[in-house]
């Protein structure tokens, strides 16, 4: 994913990209051989249009401040047409979703580590974190982001509920539950530059289920007593063959003679008997 994304960082830099900021998405135009590496990288949705020559693709908030902040291949215009610097677009960012600071350093936090994210909208949590492109498997987290004391007074995850109902959402579509929270050592969010104050603890969150776990202890039972079975088994064979004492040549020549001894007594034995019986009738 890596080399996607540099690649796409080398395309938007020669073709001077911009992007129009609209609403809470970025709007950005792009020539065809750009739409592809777009889609590999995972940066935006697609928007169909009637036009031949550019393709359209809509960036949420935290795509556009990457490629424009982090990566520098994007140019992010207003109203008034002119690109703005980092610290405009950064307050203007903020000014559309107070939470964007922490949100954005949830989300370049995963990039950097070459996870594809994604809007967790449609799960009930933040983003979605993807190993590979989505086309090729499922989303593998669910991310919810927490702010500094979220998890106190009236955030979210306050109550046993909440982590309940949010851990049982994300297993029902098969995914985990991963909750990143932000730490600060200032105050200050006047421009990018508090980023970095901020600090990620993320912490992966699974139900717990009583029925797997009494079939794991039973098969670890089971497999303890086949283990100790088998130790058992190899011990007596081991045994056996360290205590096989093999005879000599001649030892053995003396034993089948003493088998051959034993055999003609007991049929001298029998014809004793049985000629007694006859002389008795």
């Amino acid at each position: 994913m890596s080399k996607i994304v540099s690649q796409l960082q080398s395309s938007l830099i020669q073709s001077d990209a911009q992007g129009l900021l609209a609403g809470c998405t970025v709007l950005i135009a792009v020539k065809p051989e750009q739409t592809d590496l777009l889609d590999h990288s995972c940066f935006g949705k697609r928007i169909v249009t009637a036009e031949k020559d550019n393709e359209w693709f809509q960036l949420g908030l935290e795509e556009a401040f990457y490629l424009c902040f982090s990566l520098k291949c994007l140019k992010i215009v207003g109203d008034d047409k002119c690109p703005k610097d980092d610290v405009e677009l950064w307050q203007c960012m903020i000014s559309r979703k107070p939470n964007f600071p922490d949100f954005y350093k949830a989300y370049s936090h995963l990039r950097m580590k070459n996870w594809v994210v994604k809007s967790g909208l449609n799960y009930g949590v933040d983003f979605v974190a993807y190993r590979h492109h989505p086309s090729l498997v499922h989303s593998e987290y669910a991310v919810l982001v927490l702010s500094e004391g979220e998890d106190e007074g009236n955030g979210r995850l306050r109550l046993w509920s909440d982590l309940h109902c949010t851990t049982r959402v994300s297993g029902s579509v098969v995914k985990t539950l991963l909750v990143l929270r932000i730490t600060k050592t200032g105050n200050g969010v006047a421009s990018p530059s508090c980023l970095e104050k901020y600090t990620v603890v993320g912490r992966t969150i699974r139900r717990w289920h009583p029925e797997q776990c009494r079939e794991d202890n039973v098969i670890g039972e089971n497999r303890t007593k086949q283990q100790e079975a088998l130790g058992k088994a190899s011990l007596k064979t081991k045994f056996t063959q360290k205590h096989d004492v093999k005879l000599k040549p001649g030892l053995v020549g003396i034993e089948r003679g003493f088998s051959l001894v034993s055999i003609s007594l007991v049929f001298a034995l029998i014809c004793f008997i049985v000629s007694r019986w006859f002389w008795s009738n």
